[in-house]
């Protein structure tokens, strides 16, 4: 199996070749933790995740190390943890902070979680490889990469020859293009930050250049050094991080490591819309997920949508296909549920992953391409027989080990908690009605039950009803 992936920095889809098959590694760029996940930032969490479980099938669940970090340590946690000290939260400075991260990481599992997605290896707090930052500053000033100035550390720039190579821009376009903080202790208006000074009241540590904290480039270049080495196989995140936030970490990671390569392929996701506009607070469109799930909109519908389209395209989440997503899950989840023992793999003769579905995600993360392909695997699976039972459980694994969707779950949480003996009885009355001919009655009842959002299925072996997902139980219970 062959796996192909767009390589943002050398423009190109490329055949993926792991440094070591035996571990395959991958970083991703993880959230800044100070607040709720919007939208837009779940996207790249489902993007890579659906190629570390591709990854898994591939080369194994044990032979995949995935990360993906947590920044806690930033200026916007420390104005949120000041802003709580002022309004009478007990504790330090630093004990607000922590207080502050724990609580923002904890809803970012639940938020993720709710949306499929398997947790990384590894997720490492910032906080926690001060030390290995320290060392790889103290090692770029040793090699002439950076300097200190009045408290500051700064990455020069012009010192790395590739830079910008990445973003496909030059130092002097940028300069010139760019908005960029101009220091007096700067060497060139383009150096970016390492190490920044901390007063008596902002979290900092001990350091060669005095009491201080790290700049945000530094943390995943040293995060991923100790985690995954020098060389790695895929960096990812999205496309807002291209620059100059991945851009720096190139420099400062070959410049510290110039026998290694560091990362071999990066792949970028595009962004998110709103009902076809960017999202944004001043618009009114912007929500997180949490609001979503709050809302009654299920995780597994989030996902849905989100696949619903190539990673490298942007992305517009609209209510309509919220609600397409929501009705094709429940069909899906219905078939499912009918026929119980396709949820087996071992029950199922011959069972091995859809070679096609495999195929449209191994092309580049093809997600949509990929739906596709489950499409037809449930239009096959509707006919009872031993190959539309293959079709309907590699319709069932494939969504849950490759898509992260468990129809499963979807069923036993949407499904409405009504009368089990209501149902069958009327059930049998359909039966008896069609027994004996009576079609007014039997068309009057089955017209009652699907105007109150139930599933009616009539085959050779009987009747079987089923609530779908507009079910209304007053309208059920008003059926005799």
């Amino acid at each position: 199996m062959t796996i192909r992936l767009w390589n943002t920095r050398t423009r190109a889809l490329e055949d993926f070749v792991p440094l070591d098959a035996s571990n395959v590694r991958m970083y991703v760029c993880g959230p800044t933790v100070y607040d709720r996940a919007h939208l837009g930032n779940a996207r790249p969490v489902v993007v890579f995740d659906v190629l570390n479980r591709l990854l898994r099938h591939v080369y194994g669940d044990d032979h995949v190390t995935y990360v993906r970090n947590f920044t806690d340590v930033d200026d916007k946690i420390n104005a949120e943890a000041v802003r709580r000290r002022d309004a009478g939260a007990a504790g330090t400075l630093e004990e607000l902070i922590r207080q502050r991260t724990d609580e923002t990481i904890a809803w970012y599992h639940a938020d993720m979680d709710a949306l499929g997605a398997m947790r990384p290896d590894h997720e490492p707090r910032a906080t926690e490889y001060i030390g290995a930052m320290v060392a790889m500053i103290a090692d770029l000033i040793a090699k002439g990469h950076a300097y200190a100035a009045e408290g500051h550390v700064l990455f020069r720039v012009r010192s790395y020859k590739d830079y910008g190579a990445l973003s496909g821009r030059t130092v002097d376009d940028m300069i010139a293009g760019a908005r960029v903080e101009v220091a007096p202790f700067k060497e060139d208006p383009m150096d970016f930050v390492l190490w920044k000074p901390s007063d008596a009241e902002t979290p900092g540590w001990d350091s060669p250049w005095g009491r201080g904290r790290p700049g945000w480039h530094i943390e995943c270049s040293a995060m991923s050094h100790e985690l995954l080495g020098a060389s790695f196989d895929i960096h990812g995140g999205g496309i807002d991080l291209q620059f100059p936030h991945h851009e720096n970490e190139i420099a400062q990671s070959c410049c510290a490591h110039p026998e290694a390569g560091f990362a071999r392929y990066w792949l970028h996701n595009e962004m998110l819309l709103v009902e076809g506009k960017k999202m944004s607070k001043s618009l009114g469109n912007f929500f997180t997920v949490r609001d979503l799930l709050d809302q009654g909109v299920p995780g597994e519908v989030i996902r849905f949508v989100f696949l619903m389209t190539h990673y490298r395209k942007p992305m517009d989440w609209t209510a309509e296909k919220a609600a397409q997503a929501k009705s094709v899950l429940w069909d899906w989840a219905a078939m499912v549920h009918a026929r119980a023992g396709v949820k087996g793999k071992n029950n199922i003769h011959g069972f091995v992953m859809d070679k096609a579905l495999v195929n449209a995600l191994s092309d580049d993360l093809n997600t949509a391409s990929a739906l596709s392909r489950l499409h037809e695997l449930a239009g096959l699976g509707r006919a009872v027989s031993n190959e539309g039972n293959l079709a309907l459980a590699q319709l069932f694994h494939g969504l849950k080990d490759l898509m992260g969707i468990d129809l499963e779950d979807f069923y036993d949480r949407l499904r409405p908690r009504t009368s089990e003996d209501h149902l069958e009885r009327l059930s049998m009355s359909l039966q008896h009605s069609r027994l004996h001919k009576d079609w007014n009655a039997a068309d009057a009842l089955k017209s009652g039950l699907v105007a109150a959002g139930v599933n009616v299925m009539i085959g050779k072996d009987g009747i079987t009803l089923e609530p779908g997902p507009n079910f209304d139980p007053a309208r059920l219970e008003a059926l005799k």
